[in-house]
């Protein structure tokens, strides 16, 4: 409207210097130059305003052209209350399963349903299969930064559904949200829940299902207080000792110690870290405790101009719950009433490779072994395994779809053995 505005006034201003040179011929020259003077004005707001729309235009095709990493409009700058920044992140996330086991089944309020746990793995059982679709992976996170002084608070609170004590899938499946991560950082300080410093996360395969290959991986989220200089970060994390014989125990008296030191550069990245843990056991008479220790080296290394492998090698006594997500346990009590650190070592390896315009597969191997004491017979976890191959592919800006096969072999001291076959097809959202 402004355009056809601004060229009816250059047509009105053309008829009135017709009309003026009809009726005046002694002041004409000087209304001319004046009349002409306007006109140029308004030709040249004209041409700066076409200018603008053009180059509003231009910025439109652009960004409909762009990648998701191009688009300004995409980064999070995040919203203002008071001083305070906020932030929104998180994920929708739909998994179908469908599982076969060999040797029993998995009841249907089970996080193992859901994801892969090698210790929940049955074994002695007929066999059976079952087919679940879930959004319970589906995420939510907030941060909220504030300046303090010349540095920054900044604060982290981490949700999803998975494995859900509320809820059910009869009517409704209104699941209940747990927590997953929440901690204050400030300056060189992190206190709060959060991913153990023992284990590397760069290190956890890309999947289609929430997460494969955890037989042999250091997989743990607890309470802690970090503190990082450089590439060395100490901590003391949350304790608990777990048993074969006498049940999880949660008494004691020192948290967990790990320090862990980072090597990063354009080959990708590598972590060596390591663990010592207090072993205790209040049995009312005694007090039993043990020394228990691990060492862990994992990472992401690059692999030609795209590719990458991912890998982690864990070892040492009494490691327990930090690693195979609780598949072995930390402890016995010996037939002398004596505690004992039970051994592990695992380890797991992933390929990364991209093809195609936004495609990628993903292929690997993991396990656990134990070695547990005689005297406890024939009916702990001697080893899990797994191996599994995942293709996925970005369908639209922050929308991945993707097919996932996995198989899991669980075995017993005694020889006995059960495994899981399971097929994953899923669909995220990111946002």
């Amino acid at each position: 409207m402004r355009i056809g505005l601004k060229g009816f006034l250059l047509a009105s201003s053309a008829l009135m210097i017709s009309g003026i040179a009809a009726a005046d011929g002694g002041d004409i020259e000087e209304r001319i130059a004046a009349l002409e003077a306007m006109v140029a004005e308004l030709k040249a707001e004209l041409a700066a305003e076409r200018a603008d729309m053009d180059e509003a235009i231009v910025r439109l095709d652009k960004v409909e052209q762009a990648t998701p990493t191009d688009r300004s409009f995409a980064t999070n700058t995040g919203f203002m209350v008071g001083d305070t920044t906020f932030k929104l992140a998180g994920f929708i996330d739909v998994d179908a399963h469908a599982t076969t086991l060999s040797d029993g089944g998995i009841t249907s309020n089970s996080i193992a349903r859901d994801f892969y746990i090698p210790g929940a793995t049955p074994i002695g059982g007929d066999e059976m299969s079952f087919t679940d679709l879930t959004a319970q992976g589906s995420r939510f996170a907030v941060t909220a930064q504030k300046p303090v002084g010349d540095k920054t608070v900044t604060g982290y609170l981490e949700l999803d559904f998975l494995g859900s004590a509320q809820g059910n899938e009869l009517v409704s499946s209104s699941f209940s949200p747990r927590l997953r991560r929440a901690y204050i950082d400030y300056g060189n300080w992190r206190v709060g829940q959060e991913w153990s410093t023992f284990q590397n996360t760069s290190a956890i395969p890309e999947s289609a299902s929430f997460l494969v290959l955890s037989d042999g991986m250091v997989f743990v989220r607890q309470a802690q207080l970090r503190y990082t200089h450089g590439n060395w970060q100490f901590a003391i994390e949350n304790p608990n000792t777990t048993s074969l014989n006498i049940g999880s125990r949660d008494e004691n008296l020192l948290p967990d110690v790990v320090a862990r030191y980072n090597m990063k550069g354009d080959f990708g990245n590598i972590s060596i870290a390591g663990i010592a843990r207090q072993l205790r056991a209040d049995l009312g008479p005694t007090e039993e405790e043990v020394f228990g220790y691990g060492l862990s080296v994992a990472g992401r290394v690059k692999v030609g101009d795209k590719d990458d492998i991912r890998f982690n090698l864990t070892g040492g006594e009494g490691l327990g719950r930090y690693i195979g997500l609780a598949a072995s346990r930390a402890t016995a009590l010996d037939p002398n009433g004596d505690l004992e650190a039970i051994s592990s070592y695992g380890g797991l390896v992933a390929w990364r490779h991209p093809f195609g315009e936004t495609a990628r597969f993903n292929v690997g191997y993991s396990g656990l072994f134990v070695d547990n004491p005689s005297y406890l017979g024939g009916g702990a976890t001697k080893s899990v395994q797994s191996a599994y191959g995942a293709i996925l592919w970005d369908i639209a800006p922050k929308v991945t779809t993707g097919v996932e096969l996995l198989h899991g072999i669980r075995e017993l001291e005694s020889g006995a053995e059960g495994d899981l076959t399971r097929f994953t097809f899923s669909t995220k959202y990111a946002f």
